[in-house]
């Protein structure tokens, strides 16, 4: 009996290991993922094999950056267990995965969930990206967030994979909110965070910033990972 009863423990434990699925976190620009530590807590306290990645966004353009973090995030030593890997990203980290997977196909990517991402680009980028401080602070990557035809969102097509967009209609910073058109969180238009091929969208009224640290966004993310919509069973 003691002899089954350990069979029966490993069997489990070997399941459990096989369904493990794993999280990416991915932050936006000008910030490091000390910023997504509340989004990891809650993930990790969820079940999930959570890697919070740091990278250093105003390096370089998005192309290069979307080729090095995702790279890189896709053969984490920490997610080598998991089946699938998933993506929670805010802001510019949701435009590197959108690159990088509009080149790159890999099996155990699951569902991505984007929080204020520009995925039709900022007019903030349009009015200020020629402005030396601007890309001085911002780097190469965020000179390319315009909304123009030609601007890298905009280059990138529809998703390709199980995707839900959450933004902000709350503003803290009016004078960019005077150069978006329509609900905004302070940085991206409503409008602008969607994109053709996205599974859902879910509207919380915060302010770009503090997406990532918003209780409801933190359990509309996990229940679009789980079920694959924000919506409440």
């Amino acid at each position: 009996m003691h002899k089954g009863i350990l069979i029966l423990i490993a069997i489990m434990a070997g399941a459990q290991l096989d369904a493990m699925d794993g999280v990416v976190l991915l932050h936006g620009l000008c910030r490091t993922s000390a910023s997504m530590d509340r989004m990891a807590a809650a993930l990790t306290k969820a079940g999930y094999v959570v890697d919070n990645f740091d990278y250093a966004s105003r390096r370089a353009g998005v192309g290069k950056l979307s080729e090095e973090v995702i790279g890189a995030a896709m053969k984490s030593h920490k997610l080598e267990g998991c089946d699938s890997i998933h993506f929670v990203t805010h802001s510019l980290g949701g435009i590197l995965v959108r690159d990088y997977f509009s080149r790159h196909r890999d099996p155990r990517l699951g569902r991505v969930v984007m929080l204020g991402p520009p995925n039709q680009g900022s007019e903030v980028a349009d009015h200020l990206k020629e402005w030396r401080i601007y890309r001085w602070v911002n780097g190469p990557a965020g000179a390319e967030l315009g909304t123009d035809s030609e601007s890298v969102p905009n280059q990138l097509g529809p998703v390709t994979f199980e995707l839900g967009v959450i933004a902000g209609d709350r503003s803290i910073n009016w004078i960019n909110s005077l150069m978006i058109t329509g609900s905004d969180d302070g940085k991206v238009s409503v409008r602008n965070t969607r994109v053709e091929g996205m599974k859902d969208q879910w509207v919380v009224h915060t302010a770009h910033p503090f997406l990532m640290r918003n209780r409801e966004v933190i359990d509309a993310t996990i229940r679009f990972l789980q079920h694959g919509k924000f919506k409440p069973a």
